[in-house]
């Protein structure tokens, strides 16, 4: 079993967008290998790091020139270097996680984890692992990058390549895969352009993440074009999400206007033409979907170099004022879309898809040992459970389950991605997981009002909900030995708590339309093999939150239509659902890291999804538990106490100290 460790930072989305993006590389190339990535600077240094992040994120944004000067800065010294050797804790615990889990590989995203290994290992003869870094920079490559040793460097194109062997770099370590986007873009490929579209509308993608105020009228000047369909992201911008709604509700055949979405490999495979600004992560997903690309801001530093890229392939253009934007569409599309042809044809010998999939192979041959590891540690950090393949068959033997059958994520007001949330509860050992995004009414005031907000899942977005759960559960049990399900929870929401219930739909398979009364609703999960739960059915006390009191002040006739009843929801227990002795369940109503503190389900029952549901009807060998983490083994898989908080921005040390090593950089 080869152990590969990938070392990312949140500063930006290239670094997480690779590292997720080679985990998945690597886990499809091989049942044989075990990978973890870790962002240690959250893991350090917890909210520091936030406002560290935010920092620079508003720097980039606001003060372009500032940071250019920074990024010169740090391409002309050896500032880096020096600074790096201020933050002792990370050195720490990088040093600690090394020597515990003896990786075959260490994989670096951002550039400054090879500066903290070269620390680690100056007085050692050679380092026990391969060392690889993933550059996420086109052309304009700052020397961070290479100013410290690494086995190997995988580059995003031939053109970065080549600058890179200029500054020094021997040859044969730069290697031009391309830039590891998930290997979901391979599966896509092939698919972009508007050939086999029936309308054959030209179809356009508009990421709004700059310019926000001027976008309206980009868009309206945009919708005169004859012939196009437009998709319009907001990201996690609810405003902006109402304002581009009710901006085109009278196109709305033509427009299509998305807040976070999860599913931008399938709609940068189905575009035509991609509008955006120069991220590092973007642009090269827009290339390995072979979509031509528009783009309409560039920071300075990194950025231009991303700029640059799209005009020295000859696969879009660089339009950053908006008539010249307009101008820029305009052309690409006259005469039946020749400059358009042109820049896709250039893509498909610049695009590489597969990137993620190259690069793991190269990865898992170049750690491969020549013989058995002496001394196997305990891989403190990776998986130690049994990979299983075949999902459905489940295990036949009774046994208890830890389950937790209440959770939310970015698709409606949670915190984490849905594969962030199946790693989150699979190294924490759960054995089964729901996710239940809330879903509103789209008919009633307050569900119209719920749905505007970003804090519910959209409709149109119903269909991706599912494939994406669809998806997590092929890998939460490959990976973890997790079941994981796909559920709903359906927000009847009224004017006062007595008019408001929110009804949790358990192991979906299909969508529910939430506009239909609550027993018709019941009707339809059952119609499906799904269980149907009142959730937080009665008083909450521990959280602000708007009560949902309905079908308790209706049980005579909800009782016998449920399965099971939240007696705990959170830090919240509802004595009454006990008093009546209702079958029952306890969850998390998980919406970010620190709620996995809270109250939830122990089964006693088969591990296979019909076992575990008809465990919960009959409502036998079912009990409740706070979920703790014991001190010095916080995490089931990730052993070292300083790991506790991994994923909660929290620290065991004084904070104090983790501030100051901030500050120096």
């Amino acid at each position: 079993m080869q152990k590969i460790l990938i070392l990312t930072a949140g500063f930006g989305n290239g670094h997480n967008a690779a590292a997720f993006g080679l985990r998945d590389g690597l886990e499809a190339s091989s049942e044989d290998v075990q990978v973890e990535v870790l962002d240690l600077f959250k893991i350090c240094y917890g909210k520091v790091n936030d406002w560290v992040t935010q920092v620079y994120l508003g720097m980039v944004g606001l003060m372009p020139r500032v940071w250019a000067e920074v990024y010169q800065v740090l391409d002309r010294t050896s500032i880096l270097e020096k600074q790096m050797m201020h933050f002792t804790r990370l050195k720490s615990i990088l040093e600690d996680i090394l020597k515990s889990s003896d990786p075959d590989a260490v994989v670096s995203t951002h550039p400054a984890y090879n500066y903290v290994i070269e620390q680690i290992y100056k007085d050692h003869s050679k380092r026990p692992f391969s060392q690889m870094t993933v550059v996420t920079d086109s052309i304009s490559v700052n020397s961070v990058w290479y100013a410290s040793p690494s086995d190997y460097y995988f580059v995003p194109n031939r053109l970065t390549a080549d600058i890179m062997i200029k500054a020094g770099v021997p040859m044969e370590k730069v290697l031009p895969f391309g830039f590891p986007v998930t290997p979901r873009f391979c599966e896509l490929s092939g698919r972009n352009g508007s050939a086999d579209r029936a309308d054959g509308r030209k179809h356009i993608v508009y990421i709004i993440n700059t310019g926000k105020k001027k976008a309206g009228r980009i868009i309206d000047q945009l919708l005169e074009l004859p012939n196009i369909r437009l998709t319009i992201t907001c990201g996690a911008d609810p405003k902006l999400k109402g304002k581009m709604l009710a901006r085109t509700e009278a196109v709305r055949d033509r427009v299509r206007v998305l807040g976070w979405t999860s599913q931008m490999p399938e709609i940068l495979c189905s575009s035509d033409l991609v509008i955006t600004k120069a991220g590092g992560a973007v642009i090269q997903e827009a290339i390995a979907a072979r979509a031509p690309i528009i783009i309409n801001q560039v920071i300075p530093g990194q950025e231009e170099g991303n700029a640059k890229l799209v005009e020295q392939l000859g696969i879009g253009a660089v339009a950053v004022d908006d008539d010249a934007l307009l101008a820029a569409v305009h052309e690409a599309l006259e005469d039946d879309g020749r400059l358009l042809s042109q820049w896709k044809q250039a893509l498909e010998s610049h695009s590489h898809p597969d990137a993620a999939l190259q690069i793991a192979k190269f990865i898992l041959h170049e750690s491969e040992s020549p013989e058995p590891r002496s001394g196997e540690k305990s891989a403190a950090i990776f998986s130690t459970r049994k990979i299983v393949t075949q999902p459905a068959a489940g295990y036949s033997e009774k046994r208890t389950l830890l389950c937790d059958f209440h959770t939310h994520t970015k698709y409606s007001d949670g915190k984490l991605t849905v594969p962030e949330l199946v790693d989150f509860y699979g190294v924490r050992g759960f054995d089964c997981l729901c996710v239940t995004d809330h879903l509103a009414e789209k008919r009633r005031m307050v569900g119209k009002l719920s749905n505007l907000s970003n804090l519910t899942l959209p409709w149109g977005q119903i269909d991706e909900y599912f494939e994406v759960l669809e998806r997590e559960k092929k890998r939460a049990w490959k990976k973890y030995d997790m079941i994981l399900m796909t559920g709903l929870e359906f927000n009847k929401d009224g004017w006062s708590k007595k008019s408001s219930a929110h009804l949790l739909g358990l192991d979906l398979k299909t969508p529910v339309n939430p506009d239909h009364d609550l027993k018709t609703l019941i009707h339809l999960i059952h119609a499906q093999g799904g269980l149907a739960v009142a959730s937080h059915p009665h008083e909450m006390k521990s959280v602000w939150g708007k009560n949902t009191l309905f079908l308790w002040e209706n049980q005579d006739e909800f009782v016998p239509l449920l399965d099971a009843w939240e007696i705990a929801n959170r830090d919240d227990i509802f004595n009454p659902v006990g008093l009546k002795r209702l079958p029952f369940l306890a969850n998390s109503d998980f919406h970010k890291p620190k709620h996995i503190y809270s109250w939830k389900t122990l089964l006693s029952c088969e591990k296979h999804p019909e076992a575990i549901k008809q465990c919960i009807r009959r409502n036998r060998d079912i009990s409740i538990t706070l979920y703790r983490e014991p001190v010095g083994e916080a995490v089931p898989r990730l052993r070292e106490p300083w790991l506790s908080e991994m994923d909660l921005g929290g620290s065991h040390r004084d904070p104090a100290q983790s501030r100051t090593e901030l500050e120096v950089a």
